[in-house]
């Protein structure tokens, strides 16, 4: 959709597109600008629609034609008219200055000249069933003011209202800026390898499986696995992250970061459509589309405003001169000036120009909402609940202490690795790699099974083996003084035990440990300078996760399975506004409890899906950043809506009582749009400049380059 300027327009192509057929459901973005007609039965009737829709006024184009170049200002047909109409107002002055009178008439004929656009779009709009349009209420407004004899006011709001949506069309181009920018980050091009020959074909037409070049400097067109080469890579356009990472063969790579050092040879993972860069951006423009409890009340409240406004213009033309034998051109002149001050264009967009702004502020700094609705849950939280692995560690446990009460520190690590082997999780992980680093040999076992939120168990030479959690542990077997003393001496520590058992032995203990990231105590601390309160609750043994929240600045809740954790949480939500973040994997059922649920993770599948918001880098600061932009938010959206219903009740007063005319009815309008839209944009800015990924200056002697060097 070419034109669209403020909610009033998208409004008027809804009530249009749905008087073509009763079956017909329209819905349209103005943040993206884009119509979106579903049919209950039946076709869609695509051609009648557009023919519709360009007869109000709009452009139209297919969605995946792409945009198109942006026109010039001077080019915009408003402008073009606009200064056309200024100039029949100079050499209307110039007539009527050497002619002498004949005013009325030169005035007349500039004022029609210069209302036939708008005129022509109220009148189709009203054929197609949308009657109360801004237009409509132009149109009559300036016949009026000439056949009261005001032929120059009437010229002069023509004017001001042309020139002011102008300047709506700018600000709302603006405020989409965010979002194109996005999509920028994406190359056009793409160096696709036949063998070890390069040859240039268009980014959007990689497929999953093929192999491209990308040569220092160059942006990655598409999400990949690297395949041969070791270079650093700027990722900030997706995680807002100013400082390279390195990466090599077998890690993962994301479209629209910037290769600085060293030419990569990548296996294409997802097709254009389905890449990092094409998600966010796809999931930022849903976003703006999900209303906000507050800009629905709106929409809600705009419906009933303006007919009352026109009922009280229609009173106030007629009731003064039949009551009190008022003046009939007096009120009649004030209730035409009402009738510019019912448009709600102003009211309407104030919410979600602030919303959009943010989205795209946040974007732009790998922190991605899920829509004003959101928003406005996260403005109110007041407790933020954490998961400990992952989140508020690094996620990257090591083993510290091997303690064998029976047989040799080898034997316990060959019994816990042929066990552990059988499992993702990250201690078990921690526990294979020291065992491996140490040369012990795997056991062979049967059966293991995963014994959700204790340990694992199977059998070996027909016994059975655990290895868990001291508390789950000693539910099995009692454990020894000595395990006790060690346990409780390790967990002071800030260490997680691991207990072995084989039948009613217990072999011994391995202690593992998670240490926090560099960043976490921050993020903790900028949180309570928000005054929200921090929470950790973990799986963890009780004085391992004491000894980690008092590093951090928190409170613990420890020794919780994972439907404990919900449990908690949805105690907790049932009397004040709950945050949870987690990696969105292990915590989902407590994500979900959550009135606001974060997954914290650098571009993966779940950390873009899995939760109302994500947090495209793992750093902990970004959670106060993101209930800081909320806040901001919802601040910038009361100023839009106080300053919209502020400025209309001011002008409503004045208007009445005769202090101001059409042309201040009309800076009420259109003034009021403009001041609601910079307000909002101020949101662009709300988290500092994105960081930049400039490509660094690269001598390239050849193309013809082996991958594998």
């Amino acid at each position: 959709m070419e034109g669209m300027d403020c909610a009033a327009c998208a409004a008027t192509i809804i009530t249009a597109v749905e008087g073509i057929d009763a079956a017909l459901t329209a819905q349209v973005s103005l943040a993206n600008e884009t119509l979106t007609v579903s049919a209950e039965t039946g076709d869609v009737p695509t051609a009648t629609i557009e023919q519709t829709v360009r007869q109000l006024g709009f452009g139209v184009a297919p969605r995946d034609a792409g945009s198109a170049a942006q026109t010039p200002w001077w080019a915009i047909p408003k402008v073009r008219h606009l200064g056309l109409s200024l100039l029949a107002t100079v050499l209307g002055f110039a007539v009527v200055h050497l002619l002498g009178g004949h005013d009325t008439v030169v005035f007349t004929a500039i004022a029609s000249f210069a209302i036939f656009p708008v005129a022509k779009r109220a009148v189709m709009a009203a054929r197609l069933g949308a009657v109360f349009t801004i237009q409509m209420l132009m149109m009559i407004a300036a016949i009026g003011a000439v056949i009261i004899g005001e032929q120059l006011e009437a010229l002069l709001v023509v004017l001001l209202f042309t020139l002011g949506e102008i300047l709506e069309a700018q600000a709302a181009q603006k405020a989409r800026s965010g979002i194109k920018a996005l999509g920028a980050l994406l190359p056009k091009d793409a160096w696709l390898l036949d063998g070890n020959t390069p040859r240039q074909v268009p980014a959007e037409s990689l497929q999953q499986g093929q192999r491209i070049l990308v040569r220092p400097g160059d942006r990655m067109p598409a999400d990949g696995t690297i395949e041969t080469g070791t270079s650093s890579l700027d990722e900030s356009p997706l995680t807002g992250e100013s400082l390279p990472v390195t990466k090599s063969v077998g890690e993962d790579v994301f479209a629209g970061s910037v290769n600085h050092d060293a030419a990569l040879t990548v296996t294409v993972t997802k097709p254009a459509e389905d890449n990092t860069i094409s998600r966010i951006i796809a999931m930022v423009e849903n976003a703006q589309d999900a209303k906000a409890p507050t800009e629905r009340f709106i929409e809600r409240f705009s419906k009933v405003y303006m007919p009352i406004v026109l009922a009280l213009a229609l009173a106030v033309a007629i009731l003064p001169p039949l009551l009190a034998g008022a003046d009939w051109a007096t009120w009649t002149y004030r209730a035409l000036a009402l009738l510019l001050i019912g448009c709600p264009c102003a009211l309407v967009i104030s919410v979600p120009a602030a919303i959009a702004a943010s989205l795209a502020a946040g974007a732009r700094h790998g922190i991605l909402i899920k829509g004003g609705a959101v928003m406005e849950d996260i403005a109110q939280v007041r407790t933020v609940v954490f998961d400990k692995t992952g989140t508020l560690t690094e996620g990257a446990p090591r083993v510290t202490d091997v303690i064998a009460f029976s047989g040799s520190n080898s034997a316990l690590l060959g019994l816990a690795l042929g066990l552990e082997q059988s499992s993702s999780h990250p201690l078990a992980a921690a526990i294979c790699a020291h065992a491996r680093s140490e040369g012990a040999s795997a056991v062979a076992v049967e059966n293991p099974q995963i014994v959700p939120g204790k340990g694992m168990e199977a059998t070996a030479g027909g016994k059975p083996l655990f290895i868990g959690a001291p508390k789950y542990a000693a539910e099995r077997v009692p454990l020894p003084e000595d395990a006790q003393t060690w346990i409780a001496a390790l967990e002071d520590q800030g260490c997680t035990l691991a207990v072995v058992l084989l039948g009613t032995d217990v072999l011994g203990l391995i202690a593992l440990r998670d240490e926090p990231r560099s960043e976490s105590a921050a993020g903790v601390q900028a949180l309570a300078e928000q005054e929200i309160g921090a929470v950790m609750m973990t799986g963890d043994n009780r004085r391992a996760a004491t000894a980690i929240a008092a590093r951090l600045g928190l409170t613990a809740e420890a020794e919780m399975l994972p439907e404990h954790k919900s449990a908690r949480i949805a105690e907790r939500a049932q009397h004040e506004t709950v945050m949870m973040v987690g990696d969105g994997v292990n915590d989902a059922p407590a994500l979900a409890q959550a009135q606001v649920g974060v997954a914290i993770g650098s571009g993966t599948d779940v950390a873009l899906e899995a939760a109302d918001a994500a947090l495209m880098r793992n750093d902990i600061r970004d959670v106060a950043r993101l209930t800081g932009l909320a806040r901001r938010t919802m601040k910038t959206v009361r100023q839009n809506v106080a300053l919209a219903l502020g400025l209309k009740a001011i002008f409503l007063v004045t208007t009445v009582t005769g202090l101001s005319g059409l042309w201040m009815a009309v800076l009420a309008d259109t003034g009021a749009t403009v001041l609601v839209t910079l307000n909002a944009m101020r949101l662009l800015g709300a988290l500092g400049k994105p960081p930049r990924a400039d490509k660094p200056r690269v001598e390239r002697k050849s193309l013809q380059v082996s991958p594998a060097n």
